[in-house]
């Protein structure tokens, strides 16, 4: 089995050190930056299954790695926030993040994330090799193109940029077009985990899809259901 490689940007050396010999038990190789200009370059010059990324670091932040990778990068990255700290989560989602986790955390509740967050890519992955496979591996819904096979969005004939989770939010929303997918649905499905209390992460994501929408578009096409979930309109609604 292939180990996975995880670049870990955070200026803590004690906490990877501590991280580089767990993770080492569980088959991943840990490749530390202490600071957010390093940690950038090193994003940009070598491939890695997953970036670690901590908010407050020298040099660059977290969110300042975050906006200068830009949506075109691919790697999932896994924020790692203050404990209680709401808006240092929800921009880090905004900028790009596919989920946080706060700090203090236990060890295993680390290796969960990683491992969903790794599945999730795997399960993505997996679809495109079989939509590439199939002649109709194109959904069109309300305005909105979805390429299974090269995973482009398009909309109105606009192409749009959406990081991973972002793409199989909408993905889900639109397979199951006209059906409310309750937040609880979203997240075990996509982020691989359940759905804590106050946690915004499906929202943000949502927020997020929307407003690369609305960019060349004034219709609504997910639809907020109170109480319920989210629902992707077809466009025939009366």
């Amino acid at each position: 089995m292939n180990k996975k490689h995880i670049l870990l940007i955070d200026d803590d050396h004690e906490l990877a050190e501590l991280l580089v010999d767990y993770l080492a038990q569980q088959d991943f190789i840990v490749h530390c930056c202490f600071d957010g200009q390093s940690g950038l370059e090193q994003a940009y010059n070598n491939k890695f299954d997953l970036i670690l990324l901590d908010v407050m670091m020298p040099k660059l932040n977290g969110f300042e790695v975050l906006k200068a990778l830009g949506s075109e990068h691919k790697t999932p990255i896994l924020m790692l926030t203050a404990k209680g700290d709401n808006n240092d989560k929800v921009l880090g989602l905004e900028l790009g993040a596919d989920d946080y986790l706060a700090k203090p955390f236990h060890h295993q509740e680390l290796l969960a994330r990683i491992k969903a967050i790794l599945r999730r890519i795997t399960v993505v992955n997996q679809q495109n090799q079989q939509a590439l496979q199939q002649q109709n591996s194109i959904l069109h819904v309300n305005g909105i193109e979805l390429n299974h096979g090269t995973r482009a969005v398009f909309c109105h004939q606009n192409a749009i940029e959406l990081t991973g989770a972002e793409y199989q939010i909408l993905t889900l929303l639109m397979e199951q077009q006209g059906k409310i997918i309750s937040k609880d649905t979203i997240s075990e499905q996509v982020l691989g985990r359940k759905l804590s209390p106050f946690d915004r992460s499906i929202d943000v994501h949502i927020g997020n899809v929307r407003r690369k929408f609305s960019s060349f578009c004034n219709d609504e096409k997910i639809k907020t259901v109170r109480g319920a979930g989210y629902l992707f309109l077809t466009g025939i609604e009366a």
